[in-house]
C-alpha cells in the first residue's frame, strides 16, 4: 500500500447505484422490405436451410457493415385446429408446433399439474385458458438494438392488413392500418412476471377486447396473435384475403392465402416473408442498466500534505514552496484502490491537479461502472 493511504469504511463511505439509460429505436417498414432487392429476396434478408426462422438487417447482411436488427418465426400449438390440418409443405408442421413450444417453455415455464408447456395469452394471467394465442408471429429482437431490455410503455408496431398489392395504403385508415402498443405498462404498473421475465399486453385499442399481441421486454421479444389480421367486419382469420407470401411463379399466380390457410400451407419463410410485407412502422425504447459503485474517499486535513514523489523535494526543502515558514502543500492527481491485501484495483484521475494543504480537506468521489 501506498504512503499516504486512507482506509474506507464500508458503511459511511460506499454505496451502490443503479441507472437506466433509454435509447429510441425506429424501424420503418421500408428497411425490413423493399429497400434491398426485390421483394422478397432482399439483400438484408437472410433464410436458413433449416428454414425455422428469418433474420432482418438493416444492410445487405454480407457487409461488415451490417446490424442485425430481428429475427422472425411463427408456429402453432398442437392443440391448435391448424395442427389437425394437413400441410403442404413437407416436414413444416412439427417445425412450426416445436417453434411454438419451444417460445412458450422459455418464456411461460410449464404448468405445475401436468408438466405442459402453458398457451400464451394476450392478457396478464397466462394460465386461466382465457384468450389464448395458439397461433402466433414471433418477432426476436436483436440484443444489440434491445439492450438489457425493451422500456414498458414504449413499443408499436403498425400492420397492414389490406389486399396483398397495397396492404399499406399511403391514405390508411384503421381498417388498413392496424397499431399494436403496450399502452397500459410502465415501469412500475401494467405488467407481471413469467420465468421469461416480465411482459407486457399489445393493444389496437383503447379497450379491454384489442388485446393482440405480448412483448416480453427483457426477452425482446414479441408476440403476435394470428388474429391480428382479422378484419373489422370478421368473426374468424379464415375471411382475410391476400396475407401470403407473394406468389413464386406463374403457376401459383393465382394462389392467394388468408392467414389460417397461409400458416398451414406455406413455409415458415413463406409467412415470415407475408409478415415483412405488412411491417409499416416498428418502435420501441432499449434500455441499458448501468450498475455503479461509488466509493467517497476523504482526504482530512491532516493527511495527503506531503508527497512522497522523489521530485517534490531537492536538497531536503519542497520544490512547491517560495517560503520556508509556508504551510506544506501538495497536488492531488491521482486515487488509487486496494485491497485488503495491499494489491492495486483500480486508478482514478482527476481532471486536473487538487491543491492539499493543512487547512483545507476533500471528499474524492469515484464511481465504478459496471
Amino acid at each position: 500500500m501506498p504512503q499516504n493511504y486512507q482506509l474506507l469504511n464500508p458503511n459511511t463511505d460506499v454505496t451502490t447505484t443503479k441507472t437506466l439509460l433509454h435509447e429510441a429505436i425506429p424501424i420503418t417498414g421500408s428497411i425490413v422490405s423493399g429497400t434491398y432487392g426485390t421483394f422478397p429476396n432482399g439483400g438484408n434478408i437472410k433464410n436458413y436451410t433449416h428454414g425455422m426462422f428469418q433474420s432482418v438487417y438493416d444492410y445487405p447482411y454480407l457487409s461488415s457493415s451490417a446490424n442485425h436488427i430481428f429475427d422472425l418465426t411463427m408456429g402453432y400449438d398442437e392443440s391448435s385446429d391448424l395442427s389437425q390440418s394437413a400441410p403442404t409443405t413437407a416436414g413444416m408442421q412439427s417445425k412450426k408446433i416445436n417453434i411454438y413450444n419451444q417460445f412458450a417453455q422459455v418464456l411461460l415455464g410449464y404448468t405445475g399439474s401436468s408438466n405442459q408447456v402453458e398457451i400464451f395469452e394476450s392478457d396478464l394471467d397466462y394460465g386461466d385458458n382465457d384468450r389464448q394465442m395458439k397461433e402466433a408471429f414471433f418477432v426476436n429482437f436483436s440484443r444489440l438494438l434491445s439492450k438489457d431490455q425493451v422500456k414498458p410503455g414504449t413499443f408499436s408496431i403498425s400492420l397492414g392488413r389490406g389486399t396483398w398489392a397495397k396492404p399499406v395504403a399511403l391514405n390508411y385508415s384503421q381498417a388498413t392500418l392496424i397499431t399494436l402498443t403496450d399502452r397500459s405498462a410502465s415501469l412500475t404498473q401494467g405488467t407481471k412476471s413469467t420465468p421469461g421475465g416480465t411482459y407486457g399486453v399489445l393493444y389496437s385499442g383503447s379497450n379491454a377486447d384489442s388485446r393482440c399481441g405480448l412483448v416480453f421486454y427483457e426477452a425482446g421479444i414479441a408476440v403476435l396473435s394470428s388474429s391480428v389480421f382479422m378484419s373489422a367486419s370478421a368473426t374468424t382469420e379464415d375471411s382475410i384475403p391476400d396475407f401470403s407470401c407473394y406468389p413464386q411463379d406463374a403457376a401459383s399466380a393465382n394462389l392467394i392465402y388468408d392467414t389460417n390457410a397461409s400458416m398451414i400451407s406455406q413455409s415458415i419463410s413463406g409467412n415470415c416473408d407475408a409478415l415483412r410485407h405488412r411491417i409499416y412502422n416498428l418502435s420501441y425504447n432499449n434500455t441499458t442498466e448501468i450498475n455503479s459503485t461509488i466509493y467517497f474517499c476523504r482526504v482530512p486535513a491532516n493527511s495527503f500534505n506531503y508527497s512522497s514523489n522523489p521530485t517534490y523535494t531537492t536538497n531536503s526543502k519542497i520544490n512547491v514552496k517560495n517560503v520556508a515558514e509556508d504551510l506544506p502543500v501538495s497536488y492531488i492527481t491521482t486515487v488509487g484502490l486496494y485491497n485488503a491485501q495491499n494489491e492495486l484495483l483500480a486508478v482514478a484521475k482527476v481532471s486536473e491537479p487538487l491543491r492539499k494543504d493543512p487547512t483545507n480537506e476533500i471528499t474524492l468521489r469515484v464511481r465504478l461502472d459496471y
